[in-house]
């Protein structure tokens, strides 16, 4: 397993962030904004409770991933302990089980994250969009990247 080497281990939310995350996640929730975003639903690993956040989903070669842009967020710890989680959109609810991405197939995909939503997650890289796979390798361990895989 590669070394963090960015962010410790999460980026917290500022206030504002997460008021805006709770409004964008009720949006997405009833089907309103872009269509690559998701509300995803993981049940707490301690509670049992439900929790949700808006996440953009990356399709590659006709699988989805999850890539984690803050780190080992309370939403990535939830998903490794469940294994699974719920992406809603509107009325339609879907089931994942979820494989963990090694951090050596990680480069391009966080590459073709990182270009596909710069305007909302560039703040979160230490490498800029557009850069090639080779600069994410180094930085690799600092983000979660999960293939969704049907339940």
């Amino acid at each position: 397993m590669t070394e963090r080497v960015q962010p410790a281990s999460f980026r917290k939310p500022s206030p504002v962030e997460a008021l805006f995350n709770r409004a964008l996640g009720v949006l997405v929730g009833l089907g309103i904004g872009p269509g690559y975003m998701q509300l995803l639903l993981v049940r707490g690993r301690k509670t049992g409770r439900l929790y949700s956040t808006p996440v953009n989903l990356l399709q590659v070669g006709g699988k989805s991933y999850l890539v984690a842009p803050r780190g080992s967020t309370q939403w990535v710890r939830n998903a490794e302990a469940t294994g699974e989680i719920l992406l809603k959109r509107g009325r339609q609810k879907r089931k994942y089980r979820l494989r963990p991405v090694p951090d050596a197939e990680k480069p391009t995909l966080l590459k073709l994250y990182l270009d596909s939503y710069k305007s909302q997650v560039q703040q979160y890289f230490s490498v800029p969009a557009g850069s090639p796979d080779a600069a994410f390798r180094e930085i690799a361990g600092n983000y979660p990247v999960f293939e969704l895989l049907p339940a």
